[in-house]
């Protein structure tokens, strides 16, 4: 089955890059000179994704405002002659047809995902979380994916490898190889807390592409941990009872809502810039002289 549809939670408070976030929304962190959700928006178009939906919350409205169009920056590129910038930003806004829904009260991913049902509809839809860019060189990290929906069970996770001293902070799954970078996963661990939780080193980070019975396990998800609807605890329910694939993706992914991986996106996305590599990889040498 062909997948259109994808959903975008970025309703988030950014706690862990405070104050920044205070009045601005993380999703809207500039990578060299596009922001944070416009790299995830772009990995799903180019995947073949064609309607997309977006769930902030109070204070975000500067993420529907960089996808919409603006006549009075538009008319100044055009009586300037800059083109180049005019068809920069005129192409932001006809990305993908690009829909928004507040998520009015925090209580967990899982909650933000259920305010898309009406969205998805009864389909196969991806999941690319607000915080996390995935810079690939081949296909989008979102399409590795969804080439695999349906191979063993029903939905599909992208997961990488995490340290073992930070696997707590994360999800754990029981996964088994398939096939190159494919496994089955037939369980999982929301944020394990002893030797005896972890299932595996291997966990979901930031897609996933679910099939739209997700919604009615939400429906009835209890709140797990923090007091919140997890996603994964509605996930789990699939995968034990049904399976689920899991890929494990090709891709540097940063984590635009951690101090620490906002500066390696900056820096390693500027190396491969075309109008900063060479300035900053200069700049780099010269600083390393001095440490």
């Amino acid at each position: 089955m062909k997948i259109t549809k994808a959903v975008i939670p970025a309703a988030g408070f950014g706690t862990r890059v405070l104050p920044a976030t205070k009045s601005f929304p993380k999703e809207m962190f500039p990578i060299v000179d596009k922001p944070t959700i416009q790299y995830i928006v772009e990995e799903a178009v180019n995947a073949g994704i064609t309607d997309i939906l977006i769930i902030t919350t109070r204070g975000k409205g500067l993420i529907a405002d960089h996808f919409d169009r603006s006549p009075e920056l538009e008319h100044i590129l055009e009586k300037s002659g800059k083109t180049e910038f005019l068809n920069i930003v005129k192409d932001i806004a006809d990305l993908a047809n690009i829909n928004f829904i507040r998520q009015k009260e925090m209580k967990g991913l899982g909650h933000a995902i259920l305010k898309a049902k009406s969205f998805v509809g009864n389909e196969p839809f991806a999941v690319l979380f607000g915080d996390g860019v995935i810079i690939s060189k081949e296909k989008p990290a979102i399409q590795q994916l969804m080439e695999h929906y349906g191979e063993f069970g029903e939905g599909v996770v992208g997961v990488k490898k995490v340290a073992e001293s930070e696997i707590h902070k994360y999800g754990s799954l029981k996964v088994e190889n398939l096939h190159d970078n494919v496994f089955k996963c037939t369980d999982m661990k929301e944020k394990p807390q002893t030797k005896e939780e972890v299932l595996s080193l291997y966990s979901i980070l930031d897609r996933c592409v679910l099939p739209p019975e997700i919604f009615e396990i939400l429906e009835r998800t209890k709140p797990g941990v923090g007091g919140e609807i997890q996603l994964t605890d509605a996930m789990r329910e699939i995968a034990v009872t049904k399976g689920m694939t899991a890929v494990e993706f090709e891709g540097t992914r940063y984590d635009m809502g951690n101090k620490f991986g906002i500066l390696q996106a900056q820096i390693e996305v500027g190396l491969e810039h075309p109008e900063t590599k060479d300035q900053l990889r200069a700049y780099i040498k010269e600083l390393a002289e001095k440490l």
